[in-house]
């Protein structure tokens, strides 16, 4: 007979679903024990998401059993996957903006009818510095960068506690130091017990974290392991895509032109006299940790506010003159971080998504060319890999990775000249990163790029010049090939001169 302790938290008995002709899920079993923390990785699309999702109590199996400590569970909605101790953070936060990180925490899990807003912030006060979490109770959400959003999904988790715990693409929008800080709170849960499921298309993070590595690929498991079995980063990326694949991208050298954004003096929210020039033909990496001032510079650069003091130029021409009338193409791309918030409409079609920044460029005076429109979203999903890329289908089906390659398929094709890319790469798997970073560099030959990116090896792939942003301000500014000044980016990025 089976003791108890060898019962799994989770065991996933030939789970099935589908969406319409797509099928996501495809007899995936494997067992979930405490104790330990399982990597679960695949390609975009390949339907960890879908497989989440069915944990969570959001989505429903056309076939299959859950087993939750020996025993059959049918998770009706969310509240039963709670109840049953499983709890989740989602790549797209699920956050009240006009409320403060401490009430997001609680809210719903209040332990008694009147709780002071002080006593609430010295509660999740606590919870985040027992977790090395670094960030203000009493901020409102609306005014946090995606990084601190993610931080606050983390604490509502940690608060709940869960006994399974999932986190999908926890380290996307974290620095070295914060993810660092995350795994020695997934490895103490650990030891508490708990079964931690733990998502991530970075194979040093795999590597680094887990104790088991389960693989999907086209909606099925393809193998299961432990993490002593796999020897490198390269051996767990062939066993994920199937096939040989290496990040070592070959930047050629490249000589800098005209200059296509100028900032001089730049102050207002978050940031204090920011000055940095990015010029045609290379790759300006903005590094910094989430919420020091990246957010509003990037948007301030794309037209999304208005400069305070300072002076910002774009493609040579002021930023009110540049912004009364920008052209679709050859002008000035933007990749935002939050793609579901600014990047694309879910309830459209890929077509119409594309056509939101592309339109101009398929009218012939009064009329919209939709078939040309279509056949070129066709072709493009495509050459980006975008699974499934119908163009009739809703935005909303894709996986998080696949969105981001529609919108980067979307403003590539536009040409412009000076292309911001906010965390371009974030939830991408192996062979989608790889792509992208060639996109970038090969944009590079027209286009002056501002990279702003929390992965620190993207940078240094990817760059030819750094700056450091801290509270606001450019700690520094250099070339890759200062090498003594690449060795203090962790100190610049702490705020140390």
């Amino acid at each position: 007979m089976t003791s108890t302790a060898e019962i799994p938290l989770i065991r996933l008995e030939g789970l099935t679903k589908s969406f319409g002709p797509v099928r996501a899920n495809n007899n995936i079993s494997f067992d979930i024990h405490g104790g330990r923390i399982l990597a679960l990785l695949g390609e975009n699309g390949a339907g960890k998401s879908t497989l989440m999702s069915i944990l969570a109590g959001r989505l429903h199996p056309d076939a299959g059993r859950i087993l939750v400590r020996g025993r059959e569970t049918r998770f009706a909605s969310p509240k039963d996957s709670i109840a049953a101790g499983i709890g989740m953070v989602y790549q797209s936060f699920m956050l009240v903006n006009a409320m403060t990180v401490a009430e997001n925490v609680l809210l719903g899990q209040e332990k008694s009818f009147w709780l002071s807003r002080r006593a609430m912030e010295r509660e999740v006060g606590d919870l985040a510095s027992r977790f090395n979490l670094a960030i203000d109770p009493g901020s409102r959400i609306a005014d946090l960068s995606m990084g601190e959003r993610q931080l606050v999904e983390i604490l509502k988790l940690l608060y709940r506690q869960s006994q399974i715990l999932i986190f999908d693409e926890p380290t996307a929008v974290l620095t070295p130091v914060e993810a660092a800080h995350l795994f020695e709170a997934l490895r103490n849960m650990a030891e508490q017990g708990k079964a931690i499921i733990f998502i991530s298309h970075k194979m040093e993070e795999v590597i680094a974290v887990a104790d088991d590595v389960a693989v999907l690929r086209g909606g099925e498991v393809v193998g299961q392991w432990e993490a002593d079995e796999i020897q490198s980063k390269e051996e767990l990326a062939s066993r994920m895509m199937g096939r040989s694949v290496s990040l070592d991208i070959d930047r050629t050298e490249s000589i800098p032109g005209e200059e296509v954004l100028r900032i001089e003096h730049l102050s207002g929210p978050r940031l204090d006299d920011v000055n940095l020039v990015v010029r045609e033909g290379e790759v300006m990496a903005l590094v910094g940790v989430a919420g020091n001032g990246q957010k509003e510079l990037v948007e301030t650069v794309a037209g999304l506010r208005p400069p305070g003091a300072g002076r910002v130029e774009v493609l040579g021409k002021e930023w009110a003159d540049f912004f009364a009338n920008p052209s679709w193409k050859e002008t000035l791309s933007y990749i935002p971080e939050d793609r579901l918030g600014l990047a694309v409409c879910r309830e459209m079609t890929l077509t119409d998504n594309f056509l939101l920044t592309t339109r101009q460029g398929f009218c012939r005076g009064m009329w919209l060319q939709r078939r040309a429109a279509r056949e070129t979203v066709v072709q493009k999903v495509k050459e980006f890999n975008v699974q499934p890329g119908r163009p009739d289908m809703t935005a909303g089906r894709l996986s998080g990775g696949n969105l981001q390659k529609l919108v980067l398929a979307r403003e590539f094709y536009r040409n412009s000249r000076l292309i911001v890319a906010e965390q371009p790469t974030q939830g991408l798997d192996i062979s989608s990163t790889e792509e992208v970073w060639r996109q970038l560099l090969q944009a590079r030959a027209h286009a002056g790029i501002l990279l702003v990116t929390g992965d620190l090896r993207e940078a240094v792939t990817l760059a030819d010049r750094i700056a450091v942003i801290f509270r606001g301000r450019i700690m520094d500014d250099f070339s890759v090939d200062d090498k003594e000044r690449m060795k203090r980016i962790g100190m610049l990025m702490a705020g140390a001169q």
